[in-house]
């Protein structure tokens, strides 16, 4: 059990800093939500977008799902900011309890991607680590587009104790978390 709690506690991370990220894009108007800004993704919904269409592509297939290249129909599933940030919550929540059932043999099972015409075959903490490092790499996209914004992009690159400051422990607490719920006691 120890060798997942890494894991455990980078989808913690990962959660932890969405919904930094989304508070933060949610004080956003509609119109700088969607307005054209310079970046792999043409605007901040496009980017926030893709993170969330990728998390369905690999949360699915570690649920044991086939969506697949199904995900990318809509390249932006959600309009608002409001919708946006209800459904990566919701696939935040499925990484987490997908991380928490994982035994002590969980990381090494074998996860089929299904990519059209093939299926991939990859060791979870293979595809764990790719997901993490993937949506840290457009969150920081984000984070870079939001310095062209009126609101101030949040702090993403630490990983706060509840106790650390009332803001801190009112974010762990709208998540529903506790340092010793991340960290496994």
């Amino acid at each position: 059990m120890e060798a997942v709690l890494p894991y455990r506690a980078m989808a913690y991370n990962n959660g932890w800093a969405n919904h930094r990220l989304h508070a933060a894009c949610s004080l956003l108007s509609q119109a700088e939500f969607v307005a054209p800004r310079i970046g792999f993704f043409p605007s901040l919904s496009a980017t926030l977008n893709h993170i969330l269409i990728v998390d369905h592509f690999y949360v699915d297939a570690m649920e044991g799902g086939a969506l697949g290249p199904d995900a990318w129909l809509d390249p932006e599933p959600c309009d608002t900011m409001d919708d946006l940030r209800s459904a990566q919550r919701d696939v935040d929540l499925r990484l987490i309890a997908y991380v928490e059932s994982l035994g002590a043999d969980g990381l090494g099972s074998i996860v089929q991607v299904h990519r059209g015409g093939t299926i991939q075959r990859e060791r979870a903490d293979r595809l764990l680590l790719h997901l993490f490092q993937h949506q840290v790499h457009h969150r920081g996209q984000a984070h870079t587009m939001m310095s062209g914004t009126s609101v101030k992009p949040p702090q993403l690159d630490e990983f706060f104790s509840e106790g650390e400051a009332p803001l801190r422990a009112d974010e762990f607490k709208a998540l529903g978390w506790t340092e010793s719920k991340v960290w496994g006691g």
